[in-house]
């Protein structure tokens, strides 16, 4: 059973999201920020409520700005998802979590070291230049529901 529901569309949009966030982190790289995406829709909690689809989670404007630094950039986000990318997007929906992503609500690239922080969140481990951060113990329980 997929750990959220999709179709064909979000696929698309997820590898697009993945690829553009992440290609230079290789395929675990993108895995892990397919994993933010999904658990962003599962939380509904925090920053992430009432997000009720993959769309809603890559547009999601908070701020005056969208979510993801390459939906308001533009970037290779706008490009052809491959279907090397779709697979890694498709692994994501249907099962993939893994450390530091697998309960992180937010990452980001510091172009430095990661700081023990981010918004009031807990650093939960790097990979390569990204930093990842889940949410703090008892606030947003559902992420770490499968």
């Amino acid at each position: 059973m997929a750990r959220v529901k999709y179709n064909d569309n979000d696929i698309d949009l997820m590898a697009r999201m993945m690829r553009a966030e992440a290609e230079g982190e290789g395929k675990l790289g993108m895995l892990m920020v397919g994993n933010v995406i999904v658990n962003r829709l599962k939380a509904n909690c925090l920053d992430f409520v009432d997000l009720r689809s993959i769309p809603d989670v890559i547009y999601q404007v908070q701020g005056g700005n969208y979510s993801f630094e390459a939906v308001q950039k533009g970037n290779v986000f706008y490009n052809r998802a491959r279907e090397s990318e779709k697979r890694l997007a498709k692994q994501t929906l249907d099962y993939w979590r893994e450390h530091p992503s697998k309960y992180a609500l937010w990452y980001f690239n510091p172009y430095a070291p990661c700081p023990p922080t981010w918004y009031d969140q807990p650093f939960a481990g790097q990979f390569k230049q990204h930093c990842y951060y889940e949410p703090q113990a008892d606030t947003c329980e559902s992420v770490y529901i499968w």
